[in-house]
């Protein structure tokens, strides 16, 4: 089942946005959508029934003139985009994930996660992991980590909460999409590899962070954030021209009609640029790749409240649209 967001008068910046679509009963199929929430079915317009939003973005530079012309165009063959449905905006064969990359959201976990023979004040514990971003910081060390890309889902998709997740929290992100391979790029062109930008919320949950069994080991990526419709992605990939300051955007979390998380990416420890040269000196980023840049302050362990059956995650991202997922109980036979 899937929740429709809420109705706004643009859907984001810029003449035009990349989705996939598909009408009821029929194939997922690339989209341009217009702020007007128009559709074009891009097979159609490049005439090649094989093509897909991976393979537009694996030819940017050519396509990228061409579907500014095809949105100014505005012909019949636009059709209205209450007429379908809304999947994940792309499909990505790495996920590159950030952790700890907001100052105070870094701030707030680390008073959460106080070990039981940590005396401590509060103020004692907030100024270290405040020495210890500037330290980050100054050593140009993002964190980053795989997550894969069967935890992606649409981003009006229920999300299923497994029965085994005691601790699930939302954390949304301002994802980058590679548009060109990229591979030991520096800082200052590593934008120039970024196609546009999407909106993820990369669910965890914080009871299967860290190894009981063998605490040595650290933390289980793997358990704790890659469960089946764990990434709640889209519902656009809007350009990277249509941005003006990907490092100047207010990320917003609703959690039933509540603000949680409400931070601009003016808070990252590490910018866009940073995270995207940073991964490419180990991986070699693809076209359709995302790199995410990590959650802001606001989580559910700041509030004490962590997802449940039946709650409504709004996200939005500025610029870039908005999501909204309804939290759905794992059925337990």
């Amino acid at each position: 089942m899937s929740v429709k967001p809420a109705p706004s008068s643009a859907l984001f910046a810029g003449s035009f946005a990349l989705g996939t679509l598909s009408a009821p009963d029929g194939p997922a199929f690339p989209a341009l959508v217009t702020p007007d929430a128009r559709v074009l079915d891009l097979r159609v317009a490049f005439g090649d029934d094989r093509l897909t939003t991976r393979s537009i973005l694996e030819s940017w530079e050519p396509a990228l003139p061409r579907l500014r012309t095809l949105a100014g165009d505005g012909g019949p063959e636009h059709r209205p985009l209450a007429d379908f449905r809304v999947h994940a905006p792309v499909e990505p064969r790495q996920v590159l994930q950030s952790g700890a990359n907001y100052r105070q959201h870094v701030v707030d976990l680390h008073v959460a996660h106080r070990a039981p023979d940590d005396d401590r004040s509060e103020e004692e514990r907030r100024a270290e992991a405040a020495e210890i971003m500037d330290r980050r910081a100054a050593e140009d060390l993002p964190y980053v980590f795989i997550g894969l890309p069967s935890a992606i889902t649409g981003p009006y998709d229920d999300v299923v909460l497994p029965a085994w997740a005691e601790k699930p929290d939302w954390e949304l992100e301002l994802a980058a999409v590679i548009g060109r391979p990229a591979h030991q790029v520096s800082v200052e062109t590593a934008l120039e590899y970024v196609a546009g930008y999407t909106i993820a919320n990369d669910l965890t949950d914080r009871a299967t962070v860290f190894r009981r069994d063998m605490p040595q080991i650290g933390t289980d990526w793997l358990r704790s954030k890659n469960a089946p419709g764990f990434t709640p992605l889209g519902p656009w990939i809007v350009p990277a021209e249509s941005i003006a300051d990907p490092d100047d955007l207010r990320l917003t979390l609703k959690l039933n009609g509540q603000t949680m998380q409400d931070e601009s990416t003016k808070d990252m420890i590490f910018n866009v640029a940073r995270m995207v040269a940073y991964a490419s000196q180990t991986a070699r980023l693809l076209p359709g790749d995302l790199v995410l840049t990590g959650s802001p302050a606001g989580n559910g362990m700041r509030w004490g409240r962590l997802l449940r059956d039946g709650d409504v995650m709004d996200g939005s991202v500025t610029g870039l649209g908005a999501q909204r997922t309804r939290c759905v109980a794992e059925a337990v036979s």
